[in-house]
């Protein structure tokens, strides 16, 4: 591939996870190192979720040290929430989950957009692969955080296979990492290998959660404060979130 692909998947994965991705190095390593590249080269991170409050729970923390960082973070929603509050009809929950997306993504600095699947009619077919594709080759991205594919939601699924075949098609252009939401009772058999210290962030990510007003916020994030912590141990710091990287991603951590 060209220079200017590997500079940027290169540069991208680096500097991109900034001040904290860690990778399976030990705490102290690692991120030092990506500081300033992160400083030099500006990327952007692209978040894959099926619904909202999906990018915010999965990678809120990542995505405010993104932000920070003046690097560029949209939220890719591949449905507006559809079916997602009791006793709403689809247009109006449509309506008050898209405001809260609003809400949320301007507290971490970020750019919402949206796929326009339905929550839980999601599809995988020929038409929704090239909608994607498209989707994300505008965008452009020098990284994309998907959804773990071995995941109890069905939509959680789709939007994974969505990406994957979208970064098969588009060469693996851009590094590919896959997030976690709910572990446990959702996403299973996950394994990380990368983290990223969100010590520093934890408070923009639950307060972008808590914009979703409507889901009950304060039972879901009991739930990712929990796995926030239980990353953080693993990884030796107090907050953290963690991912997998495609072992044939570009970039990586030692490239």
């Amino acid at each position: 591939m060209s220079e200017n692909i590997s500079r940027r998947s290169a540069l991208g994965v680096l500097g991109g996870m900034g001040t904290a991705l860690v990778g399976n190095h030990p705490a102290a390593e690692g991120p030092q190192a990506s500081i300033s590249a992160g400083k030099d080269r500006k990327v952007k991170l692209v978040i894959v979720g099926g619904h909202p409050d999906d990018p915010e729970s999965g990678c809120g923390g990542t995505m405010a040290s993104f932000a920070e960082m003046g690097h560029e973070v949209v939220a890719l929603y591949l449905t507006r929430g559809e079916a997602g509050i009791a006793g709403k009809s689809h247009d109006e929950a449509a309506a008050i989950r898209t405001a809260e997306c609003v809400e949320a993504c301007k507290i971490l600095k970020a750019r919402p957009t949206f796929a326009g699947q339905v929550d839980g009619s999601t599809e995988i077919n020929a038409t929704r692969y090239d909608e994607m594709r498209k989707l994300l080759k505008g965008e452009e991205p020098d990284i994309v955080l998907a959804h773990w594919p071995v995941d109890t939601h069905r939509d959680h699924r789709a939007a994974s296979f969505l990406v994957y075949d979208a970064w098969l098609h588009l060469d693996r252009k851009f590094a590919l990492y896959y997030f976690e939401v709910m572990s446990g009772s959702q996403t299973q058999n996950f394994s990380p290998t990368d983290y990223v210290d969100i010590t520093a962030t934890e408070d923009r990510k639950r307060a972008t959660c808590f914009a979703h007003k409507s889901q009950n916020p304060e039972g879901f994030y009991a739930h990712h404060d929990m796995m926030n912590r239980f990353r953080g141990l693993e990884s030796g710091h107090k907050y953290a979130e963690a991912f997998v990287r495609h072992v044939q991603s570009r970039g990586g951590l030692n490239p």
